[in-house]
């Protein structure tokens, strides 16, 4: 995940059956209505919110996601309402 500081990665587990929405663990790319520094040795706000669009916002919109900090949240919430990061129409 390109753009908060290099090596930043995402683990995502796809749901089961009982557990549909799935799970992504994102570290400090993505929080709950934020985004990770790109003030950091080697971040950079268009490559990270590149990335978020490229790699988080295209899992399910019931995705549950972990941040490195704070509360969690769900793919949709953020696609919907983060101020830093908008979902790019299609």
């Amino acid at each position: 995940m390109p753009g908060h500081c290099p090596g930043n990665i995402l683990f995502y587990q796809a749901g089961a059956s009982a557990r549909p929405a799935g799970v992504a663990f994102v570290g400090d790319a993505l929080f709950n209505g934020g985004v990770g520094r790109w003030d950091l040795p080697g971040g950079h706000f268009e490559m990270l919110a590149k990335s978020i669009r490229g790699q988080i916002y295209t899992l399910p919109d019931e995705t549950v996601v972990f941040p490195g900090h704070g509360p969690r949240t769900t793919v949709g919430a953020e696609k919907s309402g983060n101020p830093y990061v908008a979902a790019v129409a299609s």
